[in-house]
């Protein structure tokens, strides 16, 4: 069978099993979810007695030969699972060879591995799986692509997740998988059937931060600093996010983006962008001429580089200059995003 992805396992165990199965790769939730399928698929076809052997460089692969050739107590089919992290057999590839090009009978067996680099994909033991039974590289999803990958993920389960909110997990998960899968799964309660809205998911951080972070963007544009910065040390001492916070700022900078542009052009259009957009206060709009846009969202580029931590900085320390920024009380330099006063 062909080396296939993790999107088309499904598929091809519902065409048959193989006699052995290779799963690769470094996003543990995605790793798990395929070996999950695989046992599912062995359990249905049979295959009740599972047996895990952990493989280490002390590991006597005798133990496994030994397993392939006795006969299970009750004559039920078997599933040996050997979890190998580094993916380097040493003295079992062979063993590995064995299994794979003659199949001990009435024995799956299912080898997970970190991600494999081409040194290793390019071994024979992991040419023998590929070519007699089936490899399966879990590739990572991009952080670009996440958004979309929560999307899909609310649809398998019949829920819309607004755009505005899938951004907002990913922002808040910083790319892990496992993370963002949990919380899908705790807003898949939270929402009961409904569509899954952005303030659905700062409810489920807390509905004191779910209102405040929308009330410091509101106080930061329409140009109240007093009140901006008295809403953001409140928020600091909740223990609320700073990436959560840099969400609601940037949401007030697209709507008064895209407010500006649409004056500019008069035109009503809403653009591709707004479902990630506050619609602006009539504050905030009197005083749009005197806020330097562009400068704020660059501001706001290297605040969330700083929060990452893919930049220099207090986390804080950037998110309290931006809101300060946008309500007038500093002035964010041209190019480094970096706040004077």
């Amino acid at each position: 069978m062909p080396l296939i992805s993790d999107h088309q396992l499904k598929q091809a165990l519902g065409r048959g099993l193989a006699g052995i199965y290779l799963v690769s790769g470094d996003e543990p939730l995605l790793v798990g979810e395929a070996a999950d399928a695989i046992r599912a698929a062995a359990r249905a076809a049979g295959y009740a007695d599972r047996r895990v052997f952990f493989i280490e460089r002390t590991f006597d692969w005798d133990v496994v030969r030994q397993a392939t050739q006795s006969l299970s107590l009750f004559a039920e089919r078997r599933l040996f699972e050997l979890r190998m992290p580094n993916g380097k057999p040493d003295k079992g590839a062979a063993a590995l060879i064995d299994i794979a090009t003659r199949p001990p009978a009435d024995v799956l067996c299912l080898v997970i591995t970190d991600k494999l680099d081409r040194k290793a994909g390019d071994a024979p033991w992991v040419r023998a799986v590929e070519q007699h039974g089936v490899w399966v590289p879990v590739r990572s999803v991009e952080t670009a692509a996440l958004p979309g990958w929560l999307r899909t993920r609310a649809n398998a389960r019949h829920l819309d997740l607004e755009p505005e909110a899938a951004q907002l997990i990913v922002d808040r998960v910083e790319g892990n998988l496992l993370a963002a899968n949990q919380e899908l799964d705790k807003l898949v309660l939270l929402a009961n059937g409904k569509r899954i809205t952005a303030e659905l998911v700062l409810r489920s951080v807390g509905d004191s931060a779910r209102y405040d972070v929308f009330q410091l963007g509101a106080a930061a544009t329409a140009g109240d600093s007093q009140r901006a910065l008295r809403i953001l040390l409140g928020l600091k001492s909740e223990g609320v996010e700073p990436t959560l916070i840099l969400w609601a700022l940037i949401r007030e900078l697209r709507g008064l983006w895209q407010a500006r542009e649409r004056s500019r052009l008069r035109s009503h259009d809403r653009g591709s962008g707004w479902n990630l957009a506050a619609t602006p206060s009539s504050a905030a709009l009197a005083r749009i001429s005197k806020i330097p846009l562009a400068r704020l969202l660059r501001q706001a580029h290297h605040t969330d580089r700083v929060i990452k931590g893919l930049a220099g900085g207090d986390a804080w320390t950037a998110v309290t200059g931006l809101a300060a920024g946008m309500a007038g009380a500093l002035q964010a330099t041209e190019d480094s995003g970096r706040v004077q006063s």
